[in-house]
C-alpha cells in the first residue's frame, strides 16, 4: 500500500498543475490532523472545519477551496448539505441527555445562491426540543454574508447501546 501510494503521489508531483497540488495538500493536511487527534473525523479534517457553541447555536466554518467546488466551480450542493447537517446533527449531540444521542431522520434543504467567496459559514439552531425528536433550522453563508442554502433537519433521539 506504502508503494502504490508513494508512486501515485510522485506522478501527481510531476504532472499535477498549482490547483492540482493544493487539492492535494488540503486533503493531506486533513487526513494528517485525524491522525494527531486534531479532528474528531476525516470529513472535518478534509474541510478544515472551525467550530462555535453559544447560545443554544453551533456553527462550522469552511474555507471554499477547489477541493469543494463542483464543474461549475462554485460550493458542490452535497458539501452545503453535508456542513448544514453536521451543524445541525452537532448542535443535537451536545443537548441530548447524557447516555443519549441523535440522528438524522429528515433532512430539507433550499438553495439560495451560489457559494463563492472565500468561505462557507454554516449555522444551527433550535427549532423544537422535545424527547424523541429535534427539529433545527440550518443557514449557509458565503463570506460576503449572502446567504446561499435555507435547511430544516429532524433527528432522533436515541439511548446509545
Amino acid at each position: 500500500m506504502k508503494e502504490e501510494l508513494r508512486h501515485l503521489l510522485e506522478s501527481i508531483l510531476q504532472k499535477g498543475s498549482e490547483e492540482d497540488l493544493g487539492v492535494i495538500k488540503q486533503l493531506l493536511e486533513g487526513v494528517q490532523n485525524k491522525i494527531k487527534g486534531n479532528r474528531r473525523t476525516y470529513i472535518d479534517g478534509i474541510l478544515h472545519m472551525e467550530t462555535s457553541f453559544e447560545n443554544e447555536c453551533y456553527e462550522i466554518t469552511i474555507p471554499i477551496s477547489p477541493v469543494i467546488h463542483n464543474n461549475l466551480n462554485i460550493v458542490h450542493g452535497g458539501i452545503t448539505a453535508t456542513v448544514l447537517d453536521t451543524s445541525m446533527g452537532v448542535l443535537v449531540n451536545r443537548l441530548v441527555p447524557e447516555g443519549y444521542g441523535a440522528v438524522t431522520n429528515q433532512l430539507n434543504i433550499h438553495y439560495i445562491a451560489p457559494g463563492i467567496g472565500e468561505t462557507l459559514r454554516c449555522k444551527a439552531e433550535v427549532i423544537h426540543k422535545g424527547t424523541k425528536t429535534m427539529v433545527i433550522s440550518g443557514e449557509a453563508f458565503r463570506s460576503d454574508g449572502k446567504k446561499i442554502a435555507y435547511a430544516t433537519g429532524t433527528f432522533f433521539i436515541i439511548k446509545k447501546g
